[in-house]
């Protein structure tokens, strides 16, 4: 795509459908001039230097990425009319946007029925999530693995309920047994399942805890706000098949389209399997809602204002790129054998070890060492001496991971200290397959600096 040849294709598009309401000049209290314009907007460029290459291979860090050119030419284009999602009156074509892309979602996870809407994030989305949970199940609290994310206990604070972190087992899954005892107790009634930490992108065992789900009662939310659309692999042999394949037997699920969708922050996703849960949501407002007679997008939502032009984006990528095996299952493909790759060479270096098999796409590594204090020095320098490599740079994350959860895994190091930094390092990008040989080697290099074996 030449970007922007569509760039310019979008305002031409929006001007000429404008222009059909007659001409309207602008009012002078706006109006800035072009010499005023171009110095703030030089500042404004140089200061957007101050960034990280999230777009080149050398960057695999956090799990972040450009938009696909698509979606950043649908934003563009609908975000010239700064459409509302709230109600269809704000913005009616994108409204009619996010609806087909919600079911397109939900037929991702086999869900046909479900009820769902676009959010601002991920967090809000599971937010929303754990609010019908509340709902649906008063005075019971919510179970959660100790690896989910940080928010869903933040999530149980601000809504008054009881949370229960789960120990996970030698791969950072819930544990099986202890969330068992758990339920026997009787004090639970919803349980986050996670299907790509954000630390390590594990997969919780969604299929073995549905087996739970009727014996003690209890709703199912997957919180799958990372690797949502790695379900699009689930018939490839690339991931294991049956936790994905067990979401359409869950309460909920949670997907970020800016992951691994190519959309840009922020788009979430929300969905619910009985759109009976829209009754927990009922409200009404003297002022809107006057185009419709049926449900609409403002009635289900926890959020007001919401972008049109998040919809618009996904729903122009969905069109080139859908959520299905052979559409946008070929880009999570990539990712998926670039992590498997790494691992493999990880597995022969003399350097650097695996910290645990991954997943998904998010590798865990460390620089060989004999102590876990040792291990968490060589990781920090190899971390800031690779961003901070004028002419070789390389660009990675560190995990904290405490001395037990390292014990379970490499029972030979030896555990002088109460934790230790990993590095981490996010290949989501497609791009990081043809770079994947020659980033292991730079991380190779820097690790065997400090290697006085």
């Amino acid at each position: 795509m030449d970007l922007k040849h569509w760039l310019a294709r979008a305002v031409d598009a929006v001007d000429g459908w404008a222009a059909e309401f007659g001409s309207v000049a602008p009012h002078p209290s706006q109006v800035i001039d072009d010499s005023t314009f171009g110095a703030a907007f030089d500042e404004f460029t140089r200061r957007l230097r101050d960034n990280y290459p999230f777009f080149h291979p050398r960057y695999a860090g956090q799990m972040v990425r450009p938009p696909h050119p698509a979606a950043v030419v649908g934003y563009l284009a609908a975000m010239l009319l700064n459409p509302n999602n709230h109600a269809r009156e704000g913005g009616p074509a994108t409204t009619d946007m996010e609806r087909e892309v919600v079911t397109q979602l939900a037929g991702m996870f086999g869900l046909p029925d479900a009820l769902g809407h676009l959010t601002t994030s991920g967090t809000v989305a599971n937010l929303e999530a754990l609010w019908v949970a509340r709902q649906a199940r008063p005075g019971l609290g919510i179970a959660f693995s100790v690896d989910s994310h940080f928010t869903h206990a933040r999530m149980c604070r601000l809504l008054g309920v009881e949370a229960y972190p789960v120990r996970v087992d030698d791969h950072g899954r819930i544990d099986l047994d202890a969330l068992e005892e758990l339920l026997r107790t009787g004090r639970v009634g919803t349980v986050v399942l996670t299907a790509g930490t954000t630390g390590t992108g594990t997969v919780d065992p969604i299929d073995d805890v549905v087996r739970l789900k009727e014996r003690h009662d209890v709703r199912l939310h997957v919180d799958a706000a990372y690797g949502g659309f790695f379900t699009l692999l689930a018939g490839s042999g690339a991931v294991r098949p049956e936790p994905w394949a067990a979401i359409r037997h869950c309460d909920s699920v949670v997907v970020d389209p800016h992951k691994h969708g190519l959309q840009p922050y922020g788009c979430g996703a929300v969905l619910f399997a009985d759109p009976a849960v829209a009754r927990y949501y009922l409200h009404d407002s003297p002022y809107t809602y006057f185009t419709p007679s049926d449900l609409h997008l403002g009635e289900i939502s926890l959020e007001c204002s919401r972008a049109g032009a998040a919809a618009a984006a996904l729903w122009l990528t969905f069109r080139l790129l859908p959520p299905t095996p052979e559409g946008l299952g070929q880009v999570l493909a990539v990712p998926r054998r670039t992590a498997r790759r790494w691992a493999r060479l990880l597995a022969d270096s003399p350097y650097l070890d695996l910290y645990q098999e991954p997943d998904l796409d998010i590798v865990t590594y460390y620089p060989r060492r004999p102590t876990l204090a040792e291990v968490d020095e060589a990781s920090r320098r190899v971390l800031h001496e690779g961003m901070h490599d004028p002419v070789d740079p390389v660009y990675l994350s560190t995990l904290r991971v405490d001395a037990e959860a390292f014990g379970r895994r490499h029972p030979d190091l030896v555990r002088d200290a109460g934790h230790a930094q990993v590095l981490r390092s996010v290949v989501m990008k497609p791009e990081a397959e043809a770079h994947v040989d020659a980033l292991h080697s730079r991380i190779e290099e820097l690790a065997a600096k400090g290697d006085h074996r």
